[in-house]
């Protein structure tokens, strides 16, 4: 039997206009988790956003990125999931203070926001509605049912160890197909429980949830922890910052210190660092002039 760990199926019921994914982190969530020292209450909620994230992007062609944020007024102030196409994930948030009360009183007035990112780095697509729902898989059903007019519903789990989820999600329908499929499937899924979903491969979950209904498991997808941030990228953004800016910063410190969020790696600048910077941008701007 393969390893389920950090990986994506995707799954179709042969003879019902309805979709699956199933989707098993375990390295890549916890990667997400080193990062920083998140709160009980919110490493439950990031794990789900985060599994939620990848079985989404797993249903769409992306030739870049999904970005998954909701936005709250109360404790939690951002909470956010970004999952290439080719399934390379990274995660953060943003809190204050002690996170006690129900979902939407961690969050106060809050948004959902999801966003298509071009591989130029460019939004394709964004949807901004409010916060709908108690919980993590209520504000994506919500969100799909009334914002894409697809029926979706998702199941989702998480410990310190494993973050895992499943979607089932209704196709349009097409004739001579079993009518009461939806209804019949969603009130089987109803039935797992957490310790399954985070502990039963692919293969067993199916077979435990639909073993009287065909259904067609495809391969594996893998899926990793990743951070797009490089020394590369910052140095540009200080570039567009300005020579001037970055020497007024220079004045008050010894070094300009950028923190990526996402994997809380810190980049430095020193004045031997920054000349180089604008150095180079003087010689490629006078090369360009000559030309």
């Amino acid at each position: 039997m393969k390893s389920q760990s950090d990986t994506v199926s995707r799954f179709l019921f042969e003879h019902a206009p309805i979709r699956g994914e199933r989707v098993h982190l375990d390295a890549s969530w916890r990667n997400v988790l080193e990062r920083h020292d998140y709160p009980q209450v919110l490493r439950q909620m990031m794990g789900e956003l985060t599994a939620a994230a990848v079985l989404l992007a797993a249903t769409l062609k992306l030739d870049g990125s999904l970005l998954l944020q909701i936005q709250g007024t109360g404790p939690i102030q951002l909470l956010v999931v970004e999952c290439s196409g080719d399934l390379k994930l990274r995660a953060t948030a943003k809190w204050d203070g002690q996170l006690q009360g129900s979902f939407s009183e961690l969050f106060g007035d809050g948004r959902f926001v999801i966003t298509l990112i071009q591989k130029d780095g460019k939004p394709a697509y964004q949807g901004i509605v409010e916060l709908e729902g108690e919980s993590i898989a209520e504000i994506l059903q919500n969100y799909m049912f009334r914002s894409e007019q697809l029926e979706t519903r998702l199941w989702l789990a998480v410990d310190e160890q494993s973050a895992s989820g499943m979607l089932l999600q209704k196709l349009p329908e097409q004739n001579d197909v079993d009518v009461d499929a939806w209804p019949r499937y969603t009130q089987l899924a109803d039935t797992l429980h957490d310790d399954e979903l985070l502990a039963l491969p692919t293969e067993d979950l199916l077979y435990r949830l639909f073993h009287d209904e065909d259904v067609r498991l495809f391969e594996a997808q893998p899926v990793v922890f990743h951070c797009t941030c490089t020394r590369d990228n910052v140095a540009q953004m200080l570039r567009m910052l300005g020579e001037a800016e970055v020497e007024s910063v220079l004045t008050e410190r010894p070094v300009i210190e950028v923190h990526c969020e996402f994997c809380n790696h810190r980049y430095e600048f020193d004045r031997v660092d920054a000349a180089q910077l604008f150095s180079v941008t003087a010689a490629v701007e006078t090369s360009d002039v000559r030309h």
